[in-house]
């Protein structure tokens, strides 16, 4: 709504009341004289109260991409009850699904460190998550086994094979051997399967359990499967 001036114009330009008319009209003489003659000088705003930024009219032609605030904490997963040191597990997913295997530890990332052990499976030390596995009732012996020193930068992969290769270098890759599997690793692996796997023959039949692959067969109903 448009506002309404105190000196409405006769003709374009000219007013109805003279300047010295609106002088008195407006007041200003009161002003003055509660002041001692002179008007008073507000103090400019301050820029903590200048008026709020508008926002721009036209957006960038390029997306500007800004860091997302996590404030959310990861928390440790939890272990299942039916999962402790030295339980059998069945893989259920993956390269050896429906190998029983041993669980060693679990890792900071969360995820599971099970061993085969490798000479009586085939299983080397691997890391599984445990909604791939089930729990069973039989356990074993870790007496001499140490995992101290395996952790999640054991299965890193080296920094050569994380770069993306070329068309032709993928194809050259395709011809070469399998991947050589380092000294150290195979080192770990002997130092845990050692005492564990005297640990197994020590009790009758537990190697052929861990040797024989896990598998339902007609009629049996998984439900009712006591493992």
């Amino acid at each position: 709504m448009a506002k309404s001036s105190r000196n409405p114009e006769l003709v374009r330009g000219i007013g109805k009341y003279t300047r010295s008319q609106m002088y008195h009209k407006r007041g200003i003489w009161a002003i003055k004289a509660k002041n001692g003659g002179v008007l008073p000088v507000h103090p400019p705003k301050s820029a903590a109260v200048s008026a709020p930024v508008k926002s721009p009219k036209f957006y960038p032609a390029d997306d500007v991409k800004k860091p997302l605030v996590n404030k959310h904490k990861p928390k440790p997963t939890k272990l299942r009850a039916s999962v402790t040191p030295g339980t059998v597990l069945i893989v259920l997913a993956g390269r050896f699904k429906g190998k029983r295997v041993v669980f060693l530890k679990q890792l900071s990332s969360g995820l599971l460190l099970v061993t085969g052990p490798f000479k009586i499976n085939g299983v080397p030390l691997r890391r599984v998550n445990q909604a791939y596995v089930i729990g069973t009732s039989t356990k074993v012996d870790l007496s001499g086994v140490d995992v101290q020193n395996i952790d999640d930068k054991y299965f890193a992969k080296p920094a050569d094979k994380k770069k993306k290769k070329s068309e032709g270098e993928f194809f050259e890759a395709e011809k070469e051997e399998k991947e050589v599997i380092p000294q150290e690793k195979k080192d770990a692996q002997k130092a845990v399967d050692g005492p564990l796997t005297k640990n197994i023959e020590a009790v009758p039949e537990l190697k052929a359990y861990l040797g024989a692959r896990f598998s339902l067969k007609s009629g049996m109903k998984p439900h009712e499967l006591v493992f």
